[in-house]
């Protein structure tokens, strides 16, 4: 696993998100389309990849999924999938879409984005823990992570 420092990455990711805003806007006006990630952090380090979250009515997901897939993207294997959350990626670029139903719990993915942009604090600790993280396998780093990201929203709660 390597990471980026947000200078070598996020321009780029600011510039990709513009873009699907408006490419997922016109497809879907009613959507809450939200950059997501550590590229929307700033001074966070990456992968270098770009997570968008598309909020749409849990009854419109399977149908708004259908339409993402135009913009050349394919439902990821592997992961959670429900009737309130689906997982997209790219078939071109690193790039994926977070498909959420407005009001559920996978909306987590703003919380964790707006207590790191509000406590730099956790920047740095999110960092540190993503430098551990280098020589470990995609399951050992994301199993880090997810403790890490529930940590956070725990502490948001509580606090």
């Amino acid at each position: 696993m390597k990471f980026l420092s947000p200078d070598k990455y996020q321009q780029h990711c600011n510039a990709r998100f513009d873009y699907y805003l408006i490419q997922v806007g016109r497809l879907l006006p009613t959507a809450r389309v939200e950059h997501v990630g550590s590229s929307s952090i700033p001074g966070t380090i990456s992968k270098g990849d770009l997570d968008i979250l598309v909020g749409v009515e849990a009854h419109e997901l399977e149908a708004s999924v259908r339409v993402l897939l135009t913009l050349g993207f394919q439902e990821k294997k592997n992961t959670l999938r429900t009737r309130e959350l689906c997982m997209l990626e790219s078939t071109s670029e690193d790039v994926a879409f977070q498909v959420v139903a407005i009001g559920s719990e996978f909306e987590c993915f703003l919380g964790f984005r707006d207590r790191l942009r509000a406590f730099p604090d956790l920047v740095i600790q999110y960092n540190e823990l993503k430098k551990s993280c280098e020589g470990l396998s995609h399951d050992e780093y994301r199993e880090k992570k997810s403790t890490f990201i529930e940590h956070v929203l725990t502490q948001a709660l509580i606090g």
